[in-house]
């Protein structure tokens, strides 16, 4: 067995009661056909259906189902004419699903907030331990973009590269994945908000979160995303109240 089936398999037991975790265990033909692909880089083109039920000793038909089933989940993407895709599942499309998600149930994105907040906070801290030069590097040009302009969407750029650094310099493959899966909504809960008037708390926030990361601080990187979001929610209530600050 080799390290993706190992990972696949694990994976997989990890979560055997969830209900596509369960079908993946007991459906050999799926198993193989995602273990097949676990060997693949997305964007990469799939054998024709023909080879691929050679390869896999599946009939035509079952393949052409957990193909189906995949294709629904966003892993493959049929293109006319020009054959069957691996994408992976992507952070952005599951994002988009989440969008979905929230439409039906009726969620604000002010709901996400506290999402937002835990992982940061545990981005924060995880940077503490296993940022390096590289990273550090990364938010302190975040910091220097912020005190560099008066301009307030240039100030927001400013600061989505602050947090995307922050999400790698935690060196978590599940904190980025899903950082990058909730930026589309997330990036729709701050475009809203007034921070372009209020420029100097924006970088002093910022400025503390880096301090702490940078000293290994983990308690007070802690404090310091806590602090964050404090600032943000006097700014939410500031556009539900109709009343943004006056420029700084």
């Amino acid at each position: 067995m080799d390290t993706n089936s190992r990972k696949l398999d694990d994976t997989a037991g990890a979560l055997k009661n969830h209900r596509f975790a369960k079908s993946l265990i007991n459906d050999p033909p799926l198993h193989s056909l995602v273990e097949m692909l676990l060997q693949m880089e997305p964007g990469q083109r799939l054998a024709s259906e023909r080879e691929l039920s050679q390869e896999l000793n599946l009939s035509r038909n079952t393949l052409r189902d957990r193909m189906s089933k995949l294709e629904s989940m966003g892993a493959l993407q049929r293109r006319e004419r020009l054959g069957t895709y691996y994408t992976g599942v992507q952070p952005e499309q599951t994002g988009d699903v989440l969008i979905l998600s929230l439409m039906f149930q009726q969620m604000t994105l002010d709901s996400l907030i506290s999402v937002r907040h835990a992982l940061e906070r545990q981005a924060a801290v995880e940077a503490c331990a296993n940022a390096d030069a590289a990273a550090l590097a990364a938010l302190k040009a975040s910091i220097d973009a912020m005190h560099s302009t008066e301009d307030g969407e240039l100030l927001l750029e400013a600061d989505g590269s602050f947090h995307r650094a922050l999400f790698a310099a935690s060196g978590s493959a599940g904190l980025i994945f899903f950082s990058e899966m909730l930026q589309p909504v997330l990036k729709g809960t701050l475009q809203y908000l007034t921070l372009e008037h209020d420029f100097t708390t924006m970088r002093t926030v910022h400025q503390a979160i880096y301090a702490a990361v940078q000293a290994g601080d983990a308690a007070a990187a802690s404090e310091t995303i806590d602090g964050h979001f404090a600032w943000l929610e006097i700014l939410m209530d500031r556009e539900r109240q109709g009343n943004p600050a006056p420029d700084q």
